[in-house]
């Protein structure tokens, strides 16, 4: 599938003038760039998507340690993106525009990633699931609620621990008109569904929804 290039999402990081069409995402386009737009247009790795293909077919590309098997599959937020033969990891994040940028990190910091509890779920036997912002769940023990995230091990495929949404908790919007904004939870409201953020000394007034707790 795809779509008209001037009618990309503008927080995709790509040039309006090229090609006429361009990959369209398989998941929310607000939410992440698709893998053959990171790697061929923004990063510059691959020249073709034929040739992307064939470094799938080789098993070459990881997404989140695992062996990513369609170009056209979105990377979110947080997402990691490693080059097996040149060992080479890049994580999805947000510039302080709200546009998506695509950073190189460390090895050691390419088997966790951070998602948002976006509801719970009691299943038999009393087991609780968690269904994250990225599209997972997970059956976890570890108290977390709604709106809390949690730090993943993507190489155990298990949530190591809980980042509660509290007062003076590290905290991203990473939607609506503050994206890419990072601050300090200074205050917080849960029955108007709104923390105020110290961003840069500066206090704005962010929805929950909108807002993602950090390490």
């Amino acid at each position: 599938m795809y779509q008209k290039r001037q009618k990309v999402p503008k927080r995709w990081p790509i040039h309006r003038k090229g090609t006429a069409y361009v990959v369209k995402a398989n998941f929310n386009p607000q939410r992440g760039v698709p893998v053959l737009i990171i790697l061929r247009d923004i990063l510059k790795l691959t020249q073709t998507r034929k040739e992307l293909k064939k470094a799938i077919n080789s098993k070459n590309i990881l997404l989140n340690n695992k062996v990513l098997m369609d170009e056209k599959n979105t990377a979110l937020l947080f997402d990691i993106i490693t080059i097996v033969p040149s060992k080479k990891n890049y994580r999805v994040e947000l510039s302080e525009k709200g546009k998506f940028e695509i950073k190189e990190i460390k090895d050691t910091g390419s088997n966790k990633k951070i998602a948002k509890i976006i509801n719970k779920k009691i299943l038999k036997g009393k087991k609780i699931q968690l269904n994250l912002s990225d599209g997972r769940n997970f059956l976890s023990d570890i108290k977390c609620n709604v709106n809390d995230s949690v730090s993943i091990n993507l190489k155990d495929r298990k949530i190591e621990k809980c980042l509660p949404l509290k007062e003076k908790a590290k905290a991203i919007v990473f939607r609506g008109k503050h994206a890419g904004k990072n601050g300090v939870i200074k205050e917080l409201d849960i029955k108007k569904k709104i923390v105020k953020l110290d961003v840069d000394e500066k206090e704005v007034n962010v929805l929950i929804k909108q807002l993602m707790v950090l390490e």
